[in-house]
């Protein structure tokens, strides 16, 4: 019973992960739409935030009003003392009420904004790594991190402009100009054409500035992905002297970049200065039609000072909100060159119908297989074969043949042309990937390790085991003697990529890691290939124990390490040429025939593997 509400939990949540990925699939190059989407996951907070706004700004009009009250009390004052007091109380409330709910919006604003820009690094990663293996082989590492992180940090960028830059000076620009109609109505109507016509100019000209944003966003990622492409490869960049090189190579991406971010800043500039000369003539116009009313006795010392202070915000506050709409703009330009990065559509979603691979026997079956790498010839043309369960069979051939593509097809990293792979008699294309990846573990060449413990590597695939298990999966692989021997044990960080660890050192960890996993499926590519003997020996006897009681498939050079194999299977130019045991194809002349008599006479084998 538990396990059935197990399995209808899993399918639940491959559902809602679908569906989400569907739905988040629509945004991509929308920026608009897709900040409502994180935005609306946290109305409360984001209603709260915009309340605290339009009461601080509410409160700070207000104010002005305030002062005006105050002013004209004054000449009446010493004999009214009162009605100075209120009005001076009134202004005091005012003003700390005004600082309060800034307070409150802030307070709420940095949990939201924050929560929002996890709510989206969280979805763009998941969508990110749905992606099969061929889109991230067209892509650096650092241009696709610094997407993530740019779609985030633009995200938040546009919610901190609109509600602290953007929509107090909109709401202040709306108030004040509803407050000066009280000492003069033309006045209000003259400030509302000249704010709105100002704000529209200065917008639609920054709209014309979106490609430079874009262009800089680009340039931005790309510098970043070269970054981590040299760092992440400097034993090679030491290897071959090319740290003059690279630097070159760094020079003219900055300068690319520079001449980018320069672009668009000028840009900016320019539109700040064109406002800033507008609101320096309009404002000069604004007091001394002030002044006019005031000498004409149509307005009080108290209006000429709400009106030119309320004039000044107005015309400030227009100034303010178009450089915020400026702002946004390349904010928005950012986050839409980001999200439609990210958000390239799956060449290889799962399917909605997909079922939970139930490995009874793990057979394995390629039928009629043809698959070709994007505008190249076919690699697998017609493939056939058949591997029993729990057989040992060894996959050879020249570089090319399509060995290593057979491994890809049988983890369902590619979608074959045309053809059938199945696992205990079930179409690999109809099962959940999950279930798929767990049916399977692989050893390959050059292992690969996260910067973490040795201990979260080697229960990588296994999260959930003991530290008993993990020492028991090390003692099978030959590996605990060296572990335990590392500074920290088991809680030594391996490095980057295992930087730390001799290349048989990893191999074993490798090799422990598919043990814990215990999958039926074993794929070995290559496992102890360009090691010395000592570690080769080492090796071989931690694979025997892997490949107990499970089906294997070894790609291998050597091919002293398949002789206890069930089969050998040689792949040339995208067929089976041979299939049989080491003994049956040893007395047969073709490709192992003659490999192995190479070998034996230890003389380099011409471009096989």
């Amino acid at each position: 019973m538990q396990l059935a509400d197990d399995a209808d939990m899993s399918r639940a949540g491959r559902v809602r992960r679908r569906r989400r990925s569907r739905e988040i699939a629509r945004y991509a190059g929308k920026p608009i739409r897709l900040l409502w989407r994180y935005v609306g996951r946290r109305k409360l907070a984001h209603a709260i935030v915009l309340a605290s706004v339009l009461a601080a700004v509410g409160c700070a009009l207000a104010s002005q009003y305030g002062l005006r009250n105050l002013i004209d009390a004054l000449p009446a004052g010493r004999a009214h003392p009162a009605t100075v007091i209120r009005a001076f109380l009134v202004l005091v409330v005012l003003v700390i009420a005004d600082n309060l709910f800034w307070r409150v919006g802030g307070w709420i604003a940095a949990r939201a904004f924050v929560a929002v820009t996890g709510d989206i690094r969280q979805e763009m990663f998941g969508y990110l790594t749905a992606h099969p293996p061929v889109f991230f082989a067209d892509k650096q590492p650092g241009v696709l991190s610094s997407r993530v992180s740019a779609t985030a940090n633009a995200v938040y960028a546009i919610e901190n402009t609109i509600a602290w830059t953007a929509l107090p000076p909109c709401l202040t620009v709306a108030g004040a100009i509803v407050m000066v109609a009280a000492v003069s109505v033309p006045m209000s109507l003259a400030l509302v054409a000249i704010s709105a016509g100002l704000a529209s100019c200065l917008f639609l000209i920054a709209r014309k500035g979106t490609a430079r944003h874009q262009a800089f966003a680009a340039r931005a990622a790309s510098v970043d992905g070269e970054l981590v492409d040299v760092i992440g490869n400097m034993g090679l960049v030491r290897m071959f002297s090319a740290v003059p090189m690279e630097c070159q190579r760094l020079d003219g991406h900055l300068e690319m970049e520079s001449t980018a971010r320069t672009q668009s800043l000028l840009y900016l500039e320019t539109l700040r200065l064109l406002h800033s000369i507008a609101t320096a003539a309009l404002s000069a116009a604004l007091l001394g039609w002030t002044l006019w009313l005031w000498s004409a006795g149509r307005a009080t010392t108290g209006d000429v000072v709400l009106v030119g202070s309320l004039g000044f915000a107005i015309l400030h506050g227009a100034r303010d909100l178009a450089v915020a709409l400026v702002d946004l703009t390349q904010h928005v330009a950012r986050l839409g060159e980001a999200s439609a990065t990210l958000l390239t559509p799956h060449t290889m979603a799962e399917r909605s119908h997909a079922a939970p691979l139930q490995v009874q026997e793990a057979t394995l079956d390629l039928e009629n297989v043809t698959f070709a790498y994007s505008s190249r010839r076919p690699v697998l043309s017609g493939l056939n074969l058949h591997i029993r369960a729990g057989e040992r069979v060894g996959l050879i051939g020249p570089s090319g043949a399509g060995k290593s593509t057979i491994f890809a097809l049988i983890q369902h990293f590619y979608e074959r042309a045309s053809g059938c792979v199945r696992i205990s008699g079930q179409d690999i294309s109809h099962v959940t990937l999950q279930s798929l990846q767990s049916a399977i573990s692989v050893v390959p060449q050059d292992p690969s390790l996260f910067h973490r413990s040795l201990l979260d590597n080697i229960r990588y695939g296994c999260p959930d085991a003991t530290e008993a298990n993990v020492r028991r999966a090390c003692g099978d692989a030959n590996c605990l003697e060296f572990l335990v021997a590392m500074p920290e044990g088991l809680n030594t960080i391996a490095g980057d990529r295992g930087t730390k660890l001799s290349g048989g050192q990893r191999q074993r960890i490798a090799i422990a890691r598919a043990i814990l996993r215990d999958s039926p499926i074993l794929l070995l590519d290559e496992a102890t290939s360009a090691l010395d003997i000592a570690s080769e020996l080492a090796i071989q006897s931690a694979l025997e124990r892997l490949m107990k009681n499970r089906t294997v498939i070894a790609i291998a050079h050597r091919l002293s390490t398949l002789q206890t194999f069930d089969r050998i299977v040689v792949v040339n130019r995208g067929h089976v040429v041979q299939d049989g045991s080491p003994a049956e194809l040893a007395a047969i002349p073709g490709i192992y025939r003659d490999t192995l008599a190479r070998q034996r006479k230890r003389a380099p084998a011409p471009d096989v593997c």
